[in-house]
């Protein structure tokens, strides 16, 4: 799945990024950010072994708030300076939630037939 894919990619980048926190945000900002990209791929792959459409989409939407909190902490990050540039984080970010949005309208209509 393309999605998995690159979820599994972002949670690369975004250990990559963290590793240059302060010492300070090891337990705070820098362990918040890690779990919660981890939580994105980590509930797809769950929602995919269930097998079944609803289940999937309850995942695909578990993972979308986990997207969505992980979006709001690289702000944080960036504002507190701990981060320079998100612009190509924050790409793979739209990129991510418009494929979690296209999954859920096909899951939804796959339901329904």
């Amino acid at each position: 799945m393309d999605l998995w894919k690159l979820a599994m990619e972002f949670v690369g980048d975004i250990y990559k990024v963290t590793r240059n926190f302060p010492p300070e945000e090891r337990f705070g900002l820098c362990n918040q950010i890690r779990r919660a990209t981890i939580s994105i791929p980590s509930n797809i792959a769950e929602g995919a072994a269930r097998q079944n459409p609803r289940e999937m989409i309850q995942f695909v939407y578990i993972s979308l708030g986990s997207l969505a909190e992980v979006d709001t902490q690289l702000e944080i990050a960036r504002n507190l300076g701990f981060i320079e540039d998100i612009t190509l984080l924050e790409k793979k970010v739209v990129r991510m939630r418009c494929m979690m949005a296209r999954l859920i309208r096909v899951l939804k209509a796959k339901g329904k037939a």
